[in-house]
């Protein structure tokens, strides 16, 4: 009964913060490529294709983190183990966001000294 309550707040909080933090970077990034690219349809290329592999990733952490989820006896357990699930998920949506500006960033620095 434990894992039932704990797996609807998860899965819950998990598409929340998903859903989201993608449109808010979906918005947010397009003005960045532009900056970045020059190029309004390749920038918007680039954004979709960011945000589907973005969606996949999350997605795919989401079902992984499920099926290795432990069995939960107590309410106490219910929020810890919740807590510790989403916030590996927000730790892991930083650290893509960064490594994408700075992987974008690289390569304006090496289109502009070509």
């Amino acid at each position: 009964m434990f894992n039932i309550i704990s797996y609807l707040i998860f899965l819950a909080a998990a598409s929340f913060i998903t859903i989201d933090v993608g449109r808010r970077c979906y918005h947010a990034g397009r003005f960045y490529l532009e900056y970045l690219i020059h190029d309004k349809h390749l920038c918007l290329t680039i954004n979709r294709i960011l945000l589907g592999c973005y969606y996949l990733m999350n997605l795919g952490y989401i079902a992984i983190s499920l099926t290795t989820w432990e069995r939960i006896s107590f309410m106490e357990q219910v929020i810890s183990v919740t807590a510790i699930r989403i916030g590996n998920i927000m730790l892991i949506l930083c650290v893509l966001h960064y490594i994408n500006i700075f992987t974008l960033y690289l390569l304006r620095k090496n289109l502009t000294i070509k």
